[in-house]
């Protein structure tokens, strides 16, 4: 578990730009039941990959002219509970921090491993994004 005061700005970096903060298990279901349409679910972390390259990347991918109708983040080694379950939807997929989910209709449509987003660049990650909302968004 991370101190509160550490995270809350990498918390931010996503909920200031509109990601609702998922932090329990019920909050994950809830969205993934509730959802219409296309949905994005960022599991945020504390690790470098995370602030140099999946957050700048996710928040560069809104500037697409179509969007996920719903972001949401949870966050690894913080919301524990929450990100276990967002990973059961994750499935077959293993546990991975950072990662990005986008479902439509409830279904999981793309995702973004931790070994898709360390290494190459919040352009690259945003473009990836991009082409996953033109197609399912």
């Amino acid at each position: 578990m991370y101190p509160p005061e550490l995270v809350k700005p990498m918390k931010e970096d996503l909920t200031n730009v509109g990601f609702k903060e998922l932090s329990s298990a019920a909050d994950v279901d809830d969205a993934m039941s509730t959802n219409k349409g296309a949905m994005l679910v960022v599991v945020n972390s504390v690790c470098g990959c995370a602030a140099g390259n999946m957050r700048p990347g996710v928040k560069l991918s809104l500037n697409n002219e179509k969007i996920p109708q719903s972001l949401t983040t949870v966050f690894a080694g913080v919301d524990q509970d929450a990100t276990a379950q967002a990973r059961k939807y994750f499935l077959p997929y293993p546990p991975s921090s950072p990662s990005i989910a986008l479902f439509k209709d409830g279904k999981l449509v793309h995702f973004l491993e931790r070994h898709h987003i360390e290494g190459v660049t919040a352009q690259m990650i945003a473009e990836n994004l991009s082409a996953a909302y033109d197609e399912y968004c």
